[in-house]
């Protein structure tokens, strides 16, 4: 009786180490799925992560916030529209305008050049042709463009800016066509201003074949000038 009771006592001992071991299993497990848990805390930073590197575009956004903004490539810019856009329009009330023959000894055509200078007590600004136009005992003879490139130029308050007119000069012998006066409009204005002719006193009679009288952008002196 005693053997078999002892027999049945390690039986049972065994039966609850087993019933032990099954349960350490089962806590393994649920251990085992705190990974997941993990995962999922690993997923928030991940969150996190993506709201960093949403940060991170933000940042790259703000790193080339200051080269958008015109940045220091804007301030190029914007000097440019400076220059261009603080700088008003030059009105023909603003402009001292005068003339002088500039004519070089030799040339084939005569040469005047004519100044625009600023009175206006501001920077402005002009670009391409003036309107020239010589009056003259026969009508009136306009000028033709040279076609020359004609940049924006801005003018400070008393600064000069030259173009130059070329015309044939009359070396027929006869009296030609008499030039009586000089009319010059600013670019992009409607008001002129009648100068006397500085120039050779009269253009040869021509059918129209001829050389005729023309003038320069801005900038531009002519021949002579």
């Amino acid at each position: 009786m005693r053997v078999r009771k002892l027999t049945l006592a390690a039986m049972a001992l065994a039966a609850g180490l087993s019933l032990t071991a099954c349960q350490n299993d089962d806590g393994g497990s649920d251990q085992g799925a705190a990974p997941p848990a993990s995962s999922a805390a690993s997923s928030s930073n991940g969150g996190s992560g993506s709201a960093g590197s949403d940060q991170q575009d933000g940042s790259d956004s703000a790193g080339k916030s200051p080269n958008g903004t015109g940045g220091t490539d804007g301030t190029g810019g914007s000097g440019g529209a400076g220059e261009d856009g603080k700088a008003a329009k030059c009105s023909t009330d603003e402009l001292e305008i005068t003339a002088i023959d500039a004519t070089v000894g030799g040339d084939a055509e005569g040469t005047v050049a004519v100044d625009l200078k600023n009175g206006g007590g501001r920077d402005c600004s002009l670009a391409g042709y003036a309107g020239v136009d010589l009056k003259t005992n026969s009508g009136t003879v306009s000028a033709e463009r040279t076609g020359d490139p004609a940049p924006r130029i801005v003018l400070g308050d008393g600064e000069t800016v030259t173009f130059g007119i070329t015309y044939p000069i009359n070396d027929s012998g006869g009296s030609g066509v008499r030039i009586t006066g000089l009319v010059v409009t600013p670019p992009d204005e409607t008001k002129s201003v009648t100068l006397d002719w500085p120039g050779g006193s009269s253009l040869p009679v021509t059918d129209g074949s001829g050389t005729p009288v023309r003038v320069g952008p801005l900038g531009s002196a002519g021949q002579g000038g």
